[in-house]
């Protein structure tokens, strides 16, 4: 089942999977109990590398929390934000558990294809969730304030390419929403925005924004 909701400042996805599948199918090696965190970068323009390490980034095995600070590099800006990766007991009888792990970034500005003609792609506020219980796990996703992208359908579907272009309809990166992997065990893995560049651009390589991942809990 997945639903989503249009809001004021931007959009809201969820989507939600039934975790019965992970009692008897066996653990993936890349399974994650719960993490979340704000995003990164990695990306080359004129010869000149640009690497923004994962920011904010929580787990249920700990850190539990972060707190990143604004980080500007030639042509991209992470504004900071916070993370929470969090386990409650919910049955202290069986050690029943649920987890939420979370990541919400603010003032995200991509400038790299200013000067190749294309647009400043800006977030002001964005967040991620991952939650799991013993029988299933969902996500959902949020952002604000979105300049340089085209506006994103409602539904947004499961990797939604939205390309950036130039005036002139040269497309110089595309912007990919809502990418999930869901290896039918339960459990999920989203990237929120992931942003490639083409060739047209002069830039090679990647941004990332909002990432999480949960399984069903034991």
């Amino acid at each position: 089942m997945r639903t989503t909701t249009a809001k004021r400042a931007g959009l809201a996805c969820a989507l939600l999977v039934a975790g019965l599948a992970a009692t008897t199918a066996p653990a993936q090696a890349d399974q994650q109990a719960g993490i979340a965190d704000i995003g990164s970068a990695d990306f080359t323009k004129a010869g000149e590398p640009t690497t923004v390490p994962t920011q904010g980034r929580c787990s249920i095995d700990g850190p539990t929390s972060a707190v990143a600070e604004s980080v500007s590099q030639a042509g991209i800006t992470f504004g900071g934000g916070t993370s929470s990766c969090t386990t409650t007991v919910t049955d202290p009888g069986t050690d029943a558990t649920t987890t939420t792990s979370t990541a919400t970034g603010k003032n995200f500005e991509l400038s790299a294809l200013v000067s190749v003609g294309g647009p400043r792609v800006k977030l002001s506020t964005f967040t991620v969730t991952c939650t799991a219980t013993r029988t299933q796990t969902s996500t959902n996703w949020s952002y604000g304030g979105m300049a340089g992208i085209p506006a994103l359908p409602n539904p947004v579907p499961p990797g939604y390419v939205a390309p950036i272009k130039k005036r002139d309809g040269t497309v110089l990166a595309n912007a990919v929403f809502n990418a999930q992997t869901l290896p039918g065990d339960g459990s999920i893995d989203l990237t929120m925005l992931e942003i490639t560049f083409l060739p047209a651009s002069g830039i090679s390589g990647h941004v990332v924004l909002g990432e999480t991942a949960c399984a069903p809990t034991q």
